[in-house]
């Protein structure tokens, strides 16, 4: 960067300088040469990418240290004043060609302030699991955190939930931001007035120009409309993927609206508004059907953390775009993995709500029916063909077809690219994922992740602009 890494403005507040581990190894497994190329990285040979982020030595121009951030957060519904980053760090901060900001932030790098009892590590499972869903949830169009970067790192770790001892490793992800709601939850908790106005001039700056105002409590203001209408689209997205994040806690959501942070997802095998990701949600707070609800919550969390800087009943006025925002983000982006051309909102969420109805009903495989009627009805002959044939023609089936087949198909020439002419379509559920991971931790043979991966691009391409 020509410029200081901009997150240096606040840093003596947010952060801890910290160390980064020293690994015994370092064997490069995965590197996202698309975006490393967008940032200027592209460049360094596999050796030097795999010492370059294991080792975490300063890239030239930009952090001297790496930085733990501070934050706070509500886990499960229970505020968590004692949280940071326990096993990450902000490495750095790079643009891309069009100027804008990102982050390099890392997991599994080693202890930190924040680690309380914890190792400070990665197991090499979580990294390929985390790979995994972030190359998947961006080949569908869904607003995310990218992953950068994936190293196995040779040393053996002990954990509860995996066969163990088990193999570890270090990520990084490439983020807009690892400013989350949480740390706006801190600062405020700590009565730190001055701090929290320094941290909303830096994100509204950086990450959300539109809210500038001379008046700090009308950025206040516009800055809550803002992340509404972002964290509005992103869960939308979520919904029309079939993603259960697992653990939307205030510190996992960031503050440009990306998903972030995850680990205990997964993907619907079919329609279940009680879906569970995490095994350790036994309320099913944060099951499928509750993620809109829990998006607003969380936003209402933060919307209280600015409070000290502006009238309640202005943030929450500023909360009411979410609704709308997030039904039409669930509407265009069902449209779009259908490849169907929206109409008029409130006609086409009628549509919606006899679509997934039908869904939840019949039980129908959800990845499969998006796959096979996309482009509406010009797709009837391939879906007669489909493994999901039986359901398509089931009785109560008949109306829904009727209307999808009413709308006009948007780009209908994809119907003839690669991702296509398959059968079925490229799915992340979970007994494909324990599969993959066999293979690795069995034989080290990473064949079924690399075909997975040329599966995505195939995907992205397909839903791409």
């Amino acid at each position: 960067m020509n410029e200081a890494p901009p997150f240096l403005e606040i840093a003596d507040a947010f952060a801890d300088a910290v160390e980064p581990a020293p690994f015994p190894k370092a064997v490069l497994r995965f590197r996202n040469q698309r975006w490393a190329e967008a940032v200027g990285l592209g460049h360094l040979p596999d050796e030097d990418w795999a010492r370059q982020f294991s080792r975490f030595d300063p890239l030239l121009g930009n952090l001297p240290r790496p930085l733990a951030m501070r934050y706070h957060g509500h886990q499960f519904g229970v505020y968590n004043p004692d949280l940071g980053d326990g096993r990450g760090f902000l490495f750095a901060q790079v643009r891309d060609e069009a100027d804008k900001l990102y982050d390099l932030g890392t997991k599994g790098s080693g202890q930190t302030p924040w680690s309380r009892s914890g190792d400070g590590r990665l197991t090499l499972k979580g990294g390929v699991r985390e790979v995994l869903a972030a190359t998947y949830l961006e080949a569908l169009g869904v607003k995310t955190s990218k992953l950068f970067s994936l190293v196995e790192t040779g040393e053996q770790l002990q954990r509860s939930d995996e066969p163990s001892p088990t193999r570890s490793a270090v990520m990084v992800r490439l983020s807009e931001t690892h400013i989350r709601i949480g740390t706006f939850q801190r600062v405020m908790a700590l009565g730190r007035g001055e701090d929290l106005e320094r941290l909303v001039a830096h994100v509204v700056g950086h990450y959300h120009p539109d809210a500038e105002h001379n008046d700090t409590s009308k950025s206040c203001v516009a800055l809550a409309e803002s992340l509404s209408r972002d964290v509005g689209q992103m869960i939308g997205q979520w919904m029309a993927a079939g993603f259960v994040h697992g653990v939307m806690n205030t510190d996992n959501f960031n503050l440009t609206g990306e998903t972030f942070d995850f680990g205990p997802y997964r993907f619907l095998p079919k329609s279940d508004p009680n879906f569970v990701a995490a095994y350790f949600d036994s309320q099913g707070l944060y099951r499928f059907g509750r993620q809109p609800g829990q998006g607003l919550w969380a936003l209402q969390q933060f919307a209280a953390a600015l409070s000290p800087l502006a009238e309640t009943d202005d943030l929450a006025q500023a909360l009411g775009h979410y609704e709308s925002v997030y039904q039409q983000s669930f509407r265009d982006h069902t449209f779009k993995l259908l490849g169907i051309a929206p109409t008029v909102l409130e006609h086409d969420v009628d549509f919606l709500a006899s679509f997934y109805g039908w869904m939840t009903k019949s039980g129908a495989p959800w990845h499969q029916v998006f796959f096979d009627w996309f482009c509406g009805g010009e797709s009837a002959a391939r879906a007669r063909r489909s493994p999901n044939a039986e359901y398509y023609s089931a009785s109560d089936f008949g109306s829904v077809q009727g209307r999808l087949s009413n709308f006009e198909p948007d780009r209908p020439e994809r119907l003839q690219l690669e991702y296509f002419q398959r059968e079925t379509p490229c799915t992340l559920l979970y007994d494909e994922i324990e599969a993959l991971w066999a293979k690795i931790a069995d034989t080290d043979d990473w064949s079924a992740f690399e075909a997975k991966l040329q599966e995505m691009e195939e995907m992205r391409l397909a839903y791409g602009p």
